[in-house]
């Protein structure tokens, strides 16, 4: 599995100085976007071929090849074979790049090289659109941003640096410029992801940038790190099963002295079931759970794993951790497996606690997970204000068959799902 590093943001940010230190320091493979854009430029320029000749870019497209080697010298840019580093980087190229880059076929085929370049691998890319584009699903996103005359001067310095002879007034130009071809882009237009670091380096220095990126970088390494740990399915074997009995016999006997507790209703003892129920208190699946004979693998966000105890339990009783607001592919693809085995899945189709009183829409999860395992639904009614040594009423309704239901009415079989549980919880007896 790959990490993927974006940095994105206007030319003379820093973006590609950035890069290259991170590279080095994260051990990442640098892939630099622009320097395949460029190279494909050069390659015009080379065959005299304009930007209206279409059909002669095509032919270029087929038939070039880029290669990017990093080395003990630095980053190597081959263009056929040839070294073409320093070439890339020229006046005639940095003048007609943005353009270059703004044709679909040429954007289309480097894209592709792009992402088989990053294939497998754990890499950093610097560019326009790595985030919103190429990579949207990036691992962390970074737009690198600074005043029009602060990137001016870097970028004539820069060039100053290589010998490059461009007055300072042409550099200002030509980045307004890109500025504007590359923002009016049909396709991978420089815009800011959403879920973008944005960082001004207009006032600080690259090494402070940098400081700042590696922060982001070893965070999300971290939240990764531990999401695996979340994620990763403990395997049933004679201990663990042992264990879930004596913590289950062991709590519901605290359970009942806390509150007194009445089941009305059960679950059959065999076959799957998705036991669907209102959220009124975070001790609320505690009592399905503990008071099932039969194991009940409940849906659980993501987030209650990061308590050491919670996470120790939801492993215990397998509970499956879900990422809220988003559709989690992992959690569907567990939940659909615990219903093929012929056991049971516990869901708040509110997604969060009190969902009926705020009036807010239920989720289609469960309807979803219901049509597509064809296993029934068996809503339940919680009602009891959790006060210590208070009354609580689980109510179990009869199981809903949504096999007549298609996917594209998921909105009206979990409104039968709600139906049914919001009349359960008014039954006390």
């Amino acid at each position: 599995m790959s990490f993927i590093v974006a940095i994105d943001g206007p030319a003379g940010t820093g973006k590609g100085t950035v890069t290259k230190i991170l590279a080095k320091k994260f051990k990442l493979l640098n892939i630099d976007t622009g320097a395949t854009y460029r190279c494909v430029t050069l390659e015009m320029l080379n065959k005299g071929v304009k930007l209206e000749e279409l059909d002669k870019i095509k032919e270029i497209l087929e038939n070039i090849k880029i290669e990017i080697e990093n080395t003990k010298e630095g980053q190597k840019v081959f263009l056929n074979g040839e070294d073409v580093t320093e070439k890339i980087r020229s006046k005639e190229v940095t003048e007609l790049v943005s353009q270059v880059s703004s044709i679909k076929e040429v954007r289309f085929k480097m894209v592709d090289l792009q992402r088989k370049m990053a294939e497998g691998k754990n890499v950093i890319m610097e560019g326009r659109d790595i985030g919103t584009y190429v990579f949207p699903s990036a691992d962390v996103k970074i737009y690198l941003d600074a005043d029009l005359e602060e990137r001016a001067k870097r970028r004539f310095l820069q060039n100053r640096e290589k010998g490059i002879d461009i007055n300072y007034v042409d550099v200002l130009e030509n980045i307004k410029q890109r500025d504007e071809n590359d923002r009016c882009k049909e396709i991978g237009a420089l815009k800011l992801a959403k879920d973008a670091e944005v960082i001004d380096s207009t006032q600080i220095s690259i090494n402070q940038v940098v400081r700042e990126i590696s922060q982001i970088i070893i965070n999300k390494k971290e939240e990764i790190k531990l999401e695996k740990k979340i994620y990763k399915v403990r395997k049933e074997t004679t201990w663990k099963r042992f264990l879930r009995n004596i913590i289950k016999g062991t709590l519901a006997v605290v359970y009942k002295i806390a509150f007194q507790v009445k089941i009305n209703g059960k679950v059959p003892s065999e076959g799957s079931y998705i036991l669907c129920c209102n959220h009124i208190n975070y001790l609320d699946a505690a009592a399905i759970v503990l008071f099932n004979k039969r194991k009940v693998n409940f849906v659980a966000k993501e987030d209650l794993f990061k308590n050491r105890l919670l996470f120790w339990l939801g492993h215990i009783f397998d509970a499956i951790p879900i990422k809220r607001d988003m559709q989690d592919i992992e959690a569907m693809k567990r939940c659909l497996k615990v219903l093929k085995n012929g056991e049971l899945l516990g869901i708040f189709p509110e997604g969060t606690r009190k969902g009926l009183e705020k009036n807010g829409k239920a989720k289609n999860g469960a309807a979803f997970m219901a049509i597509k395992s064809k296993a029934k639904v068996i809503p339940i009614g919680i009602h009891g204000s959790f006060k210590p040594f208070s009354k609580v009423y689980v109510n179990y309704g009869e199981p809903i068959d949504l096999s007549n239901y298609s996917k594209e009415e998921l909105d009206e079989a979990t409104e039968k799902i709600m139906q049914e549980i919001v009349i359960l919880t008014k039954k006390e007896d």
